[in-house]
């Protein structure tokens, strides 16, 4: 049986996106701090973090960065930190490899400033970090089921095999997975990058290639919120949970 590695004591929030489909909304509002169910979607993600023990989060601006660094910085947990792009919006790739030496070349966690799920009977970061096997694994996802997810209606991302390893869909194809925007990275997949701005597909699809790109399904109700309706969906379906 393989080590495990020691769980992540770090993570990565990526706040820095232009929120363009969430307008009109996000014309005054930065989308991380956009109101889901009472609550700034960042700090859905950041309780998270904090609940899953996570000492330190680093959170990347760009767009509206002001009003995000002043809305984070009142935390006490996570301890946060600031990766500034307000000059220029590197994407999501990009965007960790400027925040890479925060991480000391271990193992962290990557979350969607806009993840937010209700849990089931485990914390689902709490999984993540457990199925973590640094040995196999360059990247873990964690995701969420295209079926059974709320505002969700694209044609999934990802097959996943009886051994926890990904490959993409085909085109045109159906996959029942869907990244839900929760992940655990190593930081040798940054090692032969050379570009400012890329996304990190281009990481996901290298580690498909190597054969290190796994999964893991999380549990409970994964809430995909990328347009104003989908916001009223969200509130609703989480008052519907807690009556």
């Amino acid at each position: 049986m393989t080590q495990k590695a020691q769980r992540p004591t770090k993570a990565m929030v990526l706040a820095a996106g232009l929120g363009r489909r969430m307008r009109p909304i996000t014309a005054t509002t930065p989308k991380p701090l956009v109101s889901v169910a009472g609550k700034a979607l960042i700090d859905h993600g950041l309780d998270r973090l904090a609940a899953a023990g996570i000492e330190t989060a680093v959170v990347n601006v760009h767009y509206l960065a002001d009003l995000v660094e002043y809305h984070v910085c009142k935390r006490d947990q996570p301890q946060i930190v600031i990766s500034d792009e307000r000059e220029a919006l590197l994407d999501t790739g990009g965007g960790i490899l400027k925040a890479l030496p925060h991480f000391e070349d271990a193992p962290f966690i990557l979350l969607n400033s806009d993840s937010f799920w209700i849990e089931g009977v485990r914390p689902n970061l709490d999984i993540l970090s457990r199925s973590w096997d640094e040995e196999k694994m360059d990247i873990l996802l964690m995701l969420a089921s295209t079926v059974h997810s709320v505002g969700y209606s694209g044609r999934g991302d990802f097959m996943l095999s009886a051994d926890g390893r990904l490959t993409r869909r085909a085109e045109r194809a159906v996959a029942p997975f869907v990244y839900a925007g929760a992940a655990v990275l190593h930081p040798r997949i940054f090692g032969a990058v050379e570009s400012a701005a890329f996304s990190l597909n281009r990481l996901f699809d290298e580690a498909i290639e190597k054969d290190r790109l796994f999964g893991v399904r999380m549990e409970g109700v994964w809430f995909h919120v990328g347009t104003p309706a989908a916001v009223k969906s969200a509130d609703i379906a989480v008052l519907d949970s807690a009556a």
